[in-house]
């Protein structure tokens, strides 16, 4: 199985999206059905060799905004409270295998964590959302998804 990079298309939608260039690879893992990027997959290091801990980022800015709300309005401790222990613990080690599994680079620093490179609790809202737009088993992304309004999404095949 190989990584299946983004298309330049995509790359400079996403670029144009985050203001300013990508730093490493990627492939757009979920899109609106007008074929927008909606999530990438990063590949786990940068071009040069950093550690990228968020494997899965949310790149839709409509998206992105309303999670930002969530965030602004308390919704990181909110949710983190709603989330049984043990099921968070589950997704963050998830996540972290699916990155190991996705790494190329096994010299040098790696990154670490879970989702949005934390271990424990939650970090970040978009992360745990792209997490559970991907199909992973997230319950904080799944309880992101209940309380915004989502467009109809398509999950796309990266992998050879």
């Amino acid at each position: 199985m190989s990584f299946r990079d983004a298309s330049p298309g995509d790359i400079a939608v996403v670029e144009e999206y985050l203001g300013r260039p990508l730093s490493g690879r990627c492939a757009v893992v979920v899109r609106r059905l007008d074929g927008r990027p909606v999530v990438i997959e990063n590949e786990p290091h940068l071009r040069d060799g950093t550690p990228m801990p968020t494997l899965f980022w949310l790149v839709d800015p409509a998206i992105h905004e309303a999670v930002s709300r969530l965030e602004g309005n308390g919704g990181v401790h909110r949710f983190e409270d709603l989330v049984e222990g043990d099921a968070l613990a589950r997704t963050h080690e998830e996540y972290a295998a699916r990155r190991r599994l996705a790494t190329v680079r096994t010299g040098g620093a790696q990154p670490s964590g879970g989702v949005g490179g934390t271990r424990v609790g939650v970090k970040c809202l978009h992360a745990h959302l792209a997490n559970h737009l991907v199909g992973a088993s997230d319950p904080v992304g799944e309880l992101v998804a209940n309380e915004i309004e989502l467009p109809e999404l398509t999950l796309e095949d990266v992998r050879d």
